[in-house]
């Protein structure tokens, strides 16, 4: 590396410091250097810790994703007859509940939306969407042909965002170093090997909501629903549908416009949730399990409540009913017939190296949870 560079780039830190924006080509020209690992760790983390604190701007955020798709992401084409949807948060929120958009998506799936999902292992949480389903059998270390295999045959299946085979450069390097949050929870995110044009994004803060879908809307998504939720008295977040107070939602329609709003729990019927009946539990083991539960139908409450709720807004934005109340139900009722747990059996199925070996995985919860019932 060359002093000039190394000069140029503690510029650029210093001018995020100073609370000034790039540019979305200065922003892509920086992240390729980290991609490439051109400027020492130090430097790497200056400029991470620079942006996120300052607060990452749409064009921000569109230059580091166009570094990262362009420079370290393997590309899959899955043949689906509809067009492929995604779900996930960004974390970095400040209440922290269990992992709600995973048993969502695999609810989706099961009414016949196509689900390409990429997401992590937990960073800021207790339990990542991609820890909970490895522990329910999934192949979360494939490669991306078992993923998009997965997703033709199953429905659904998920690129892991910290695997050198679906970001074989950088990306799981930097996150694995990394224990804060990042702009790389929404750029990082949406660096999807599949490219969906239809996404529920969860995000951290309520001022994220309009640029997130801004940049969304830039890089090629059709539509889509960016959320924030709120806790009973309002002071904290989480990057979810909330059911324990209000939600604001900025949604990016098909001609392009950008339409915010909001809705109580109560308007769908949903009672409201207490923080610690959706709080995260102390190992994976105990989250896997409450997953089943929920999918299984054993778990009627507060946990199914949210996870519904979240479902309902994927099949809302894919036209699968008519509005989010409706989708509410539907959701709830894809649980009762039996059909989200056969979707997930088929996920682990499908997204394996070897099948037999994840379905045992999945069996064995499934009898525990059988057994406290």
């Amino acid at each position: 590396m060359s002093a000039e560079k190394s000069k140029a780039f503690g510029g650029m830190v210093t001018k995020l410091i100073n609370s000034e924006d790039m540019t979305r080509s200065e922003s892509r020209e920086m992240f390729y250097q980290i991609l490439n690992n051109e400027q020492s760790d130090m430097h790497q983390g200056a400029f991470l810790a620079a942006l996120t604190a300052k607060g990452a701007t749409a064009e921000e955020i569109a230059g580091v994703w166009e570094a990262i798709y362009e420079l370290d992401t393997v590309k899959v084409s899955p043949e689906a007859a509809f067009p492929l949807a995604d779900n996930c948060g960004t974390g970095m929120d400040s209440l922290k509940t269990f992992n709600i958009s995973t048993a969502a998506s695999v609810i989706a799936a099961a009414e016949g939306i196509p689900m390409a999902k990429h997401g992590a292992r937990a960073i800021t949480s207790v339990c990542g969407t991609v820890d909970i389903l490895e522990e329910l059998g999934v192949d979360v270390e494939c490669d991306s042909e078992i993923v998009k295999r997965s997703i033709e045959k199953a429905g659904i299946g998920i690129f892991n965002g910290m695997s050198p085979k679906v970001h074989p450069q950088a990306l799981g390097r930097i996150l694995s170093q990394i224990s804060f949050g990042t702009v790389l929870n929404i750029a990082a995110s949406l660096a999807n090997p599949a490219l969906p044009q239809y996404a529920v994004r969860g995000v951290y803060a309520r001022e994220m909501l309009e640029p997130v879908a801004m940049v969304m809307k830039e890089i090629g998504y059709k539509k889509a629903l960016v959320i924030h939720g709120l806790s009973e008295d309002g002071t904290q977040g989480i990057d979810e549908a909330s059911t324990l107070g209000e939600t604001f939602i900025a949604e990016l329609k098909e001609d392009g416009s950008i339409v915010n709003y909001s809705f109580l729990p109560e308007e769908f019927g949903i009672r409201r949730a207490t923080r610690e009946e959706i709080s995260p539990l102390a190992q994976r083991e105990q989250e896997a399990a409450r997953l089943i539960a929920i999918l299984s139908g054993k778990d009627g409450g507060a946990c199914s409540d949210i996870v519904c709720l979240n479902a309902a807004l994927i099949l809302y934005l894919t036209d699968r009913c008519r509005n989010i109340k409706d989708g509410y139900h539907q959701a709830r009722e894809t649980i009762s017939s039996g059909r989200a747990m056969a979707k997930l059996r088929q996920w682990v199925e499908e997204q394996n190296h070897d099948q037999e070996k994840g379905l045992s995985k999945l069996e064995e919860i499934i009898r525990q949870v059988a057994a406290l019932q």
